[in-house]
């Protein structure tokens, strides 16, 4: 999900609750680095957007890791944006890494979440290759990387990390689900991991207290999700937001192999595994990044609409994460000038893709370009996004969407 600070979104007849939520998801999420791991899986990315040696992406930053993913496939070029520079602070530490670092410091410091040496490792090698707000941001949290086990480490930092850090200290407290949850990480195959989940997991996991937890803003603000998009859940779930979690949850751990499920498993353990990680924290992805394939990356931190105002054209491949949920109920407006632009920056047939908390979001009859709504205007893939959909090792969208401009 792209983090961006509101910007005095109209009142109107919101709630006073909504605009107390608004508020202080502005306030946490416009001073803090939100997500220090990707929840989009760019597996399923890869076969939606079919990238080429001659596309010119632009991509939600996040964190990061699936700007490095996509670009392990050779485009010409990728923008990455964020608005929050936190997050491309975060991607520029990662690739200064690359280009800077053996493999095996940086799977410590990227994959294990912390290393011995970092300190020394950031003085010399990556801090002289940051720009200047990332080298004051990891001069006041390059901390977060030292943590002597995996505990400590970069993976229980920002909003998200204090969830899992959160969830992790629950459960040295419930014995008896941490070793259910340990036995689901190990299962063999997925007959044995729906067994495990099923008759030692499920009971154990879904409380009282973790429904509760799981209904609050406060939880979601944490986890990046703006009153927006959560209520959004519940107008379409009947268990409202900590039923759809279950759901998801559930499909992910009944149907999908657990082993190669990085996203789960990293905060569940703490730190990623060499067989168990990302695409650029693999020996032969982080080499091939390191050859040159990184040089293809522009780090931005922007707004969509300000970037492509900046004079950028002919973009073939957008990657928008889920901002459009928000924006549209906050900032209409703003998302109505962003898709001018993405209107007239974009090559012919552009592919978009972008998912949601609704599987068909108002907006895309809101929004209009070049007179029509957006759901008439661009050619939607659905079968392809249907298909797609169930092979999502995160599962955490109600819809993935995938379109294309007029040739």
């Amino acid at each position: 999900m792209q983090n961006l600070a509101l910007r005095n979104p109209a009142t109107g007849n919101n709630a006073i609750r909504d605009r107390v939520d608004q508020k202080l998801f502005n306030a946490v999420c416009s001073r803090s680095l939100v997500y220090n791991t990707c929840w989009e899986d760019p597996a399923v990315d890869r076969k939606a957007l079919r990238i080429q040696p001659d596309d010119r992406m632009l991509v939600i930053t996040s964190a990061g890791c699936n700007v490095l993913d996509y670009a392990l496939l050779a485009p010409e070029r990728i923008f990455a944006i964020d608005a929050n520079p936190r997050q491309s602070a975060l991607l520029e530490l990662k690739i200064a890494g690359i280009r800077h670092l053996e493999f095996d410091d940086f799977f410590k410091v990227f994959g294990k979440g912390h290393h011995a040496r970092f300190h020394t490792l950031y003085r010399n090698a990556l801090r002289p290759h940051l720009g200047e707000f990332a080298r004051a941001y990891w001069d006041e949290h390059e901390h977060w990387f030292c943590g002597r086990d995996r505990d400590t480490g970069f993976y229980y930092y920002g909003l998200s990390g204090m969830v899992a850090r959160g969830f992790r200290g629950y459960l040295g407290l419930r014995k008896s689900l941490r070793h259910a949850i340990g036995a689901l990480m190990e299962a063999k195959d997925l007959d044995e991991q729906r067994r495990i989940y099923d008759l030692e997991v499920q009971s154990l996991l879904w409380t009282r207290d973790v429904n509760w937890m799981l209904s609050r803003q406060s939880t979601m603000t944490l986890l990046g999700v703006p009153h927006p998009q959560r209520k959004e859940v519940q107008r379409q779930h009947k268990g409202g937001v900590a039923g759809f979690v279950r759901e998801a949850i559930e499909y992910v751990f009944r149907s999908l192999p657990v082993r190669t499920n990085y996203f789960w498993m990293l905060y569940l353990r703490g730190h990623y595994l060499p067989e168990c990680c990302p695409g650029y924290l693999s020996q032969s992805g982080f080499t091939a990044l390191k050859s040159g394939l990184v040089d293809g990356i522009e780090v931005h931190t922007s707004t969509v609409t300000d970037f492509l105002h900046g004079g950028e054209r002919r973009i073939s491949k957008y990657v928008l994460l889920d901002h459009m949920d928000w924006m549209s109920s906050v900032y209409p407006e703003a998302l109505q000038e962003e898709w001018d632009a993405i209107a007239a920056a974009s090559a012919p047939g552009a592919r978009v893709i972008f998912r949601s908390a609704h599987h068909s979001p108002s907006y895309l009859s809101d929004v209009m370009i070049e007179g029509r709504p957006m759901k008439d205007h661009l050619h939607f893939h659905d079968g392809l996004a249907m298909a797609l959909a169930p092979l999502d090792r995160v599962h955490t969208y109600a819809g993935f969407h995938i379109a294309d401009m007029p040739a």
